[in-house]
């Protein structure tokens, strides 16, 4: 026996977001354009969603898509952004930087992880890009975020499996551990099982492309998703 699992889904649409809400998901990421992996999304999106969720919304806070290290304005663009989501009302931010060698930049993240107090921060898939995950790891701590969103360096949570295991072990007590790419209703049980993780995230792009407008069905992904991580409590 274990206790709850958390869901969190990713959404780029208020639609996507109450759809996610109605099937039982636990918190919302808000992202803009995730087809790129997403970006900051814009704040008439971060204030309706708030205005009608009754879940936690973490807001990404990217400035564009490809790689994660940042020029200077784009860095101040980000800082902007938190300040942003603080006002609107955000639970939380979801962000993370490297430097050109793809090591954690641990100086710029913990600034921005301490501009967002008092909302939590997530150490985005970043980390997967990162050049020594055990490092990355360490690094990520430092910086005070409170959890990593990570498929273990694979192209998935599920291929990335024994490696996540590892990373939880190596960070109990210390970060939260948040297995995330490719999981859908077949495979969140094995990736629970396998990773020994508390705390799951998917976009659903496995079952349903990102152009989708197929709310109906995203919900009812999302209660199957729900429903497995209910099976394992």
């Amino acid at each position: 026996m274990r206790g709850k699992c958390l869901l969190e889904i990713s959404a780029e649409t208020v639609e996507a977001a109450m759809a996610a809400e109605r099937g039982g998901a636990d918190r919302v990421e808000l992202c803009g354009h995730l087809s790129v992996g997403g970006i900051t999304p814009s704040a008439r999106l971060q204030r309706t969603v708030r205005n009608q969720a009754h879940i936690p919304v973490f807001a990404m806070i990217r400035p564009r898509g490809g790689d994660f290290n940042y020029s200077d304005s784009e860095f101040a663009t980000m800082k902007d952004d938190i300040g942003t989501a603080k006002r609107l009302g955000m639970n939380g931010v979801v962000l993370g930087i490297l430097k050109q060698d793809r090591h954690v930049d641990v100086q710029r993240t913990r600034e921005l992880v301490e501009l967002a107090r008092p909302l939590a921060a997530t150490f985005h898939r970043a980390f997967d890009e990162s050049a020594d995950l055990p490092q990355a790891l360490e690094d990520v701590i430092q910086t005070g975020a409170s959890r990593i969103l990570t498929s273990g360096g694979a192209p998935g949570a599920l291929e990335g499996s024994a490696v996540l295991a590892e990373i939880v072990v190596a960070s109990r007590g210390r970060i939260l551990i948040v297995p995330g790419a490719g999981i859908n209703a077949s495979n969140i049980v094995q990736v629970a099982h396998q990773t020994g993780a508390g705390e799951f995230h998917s976009g659903l792009s496995t079952v349903l492309p990102y152009s989708s407008h197929d709310y109906k069905k995203f919900e009812a992904e999302v209660l199957k998703l729900v429903e497995q991580l209910t099976s394992l409590s």
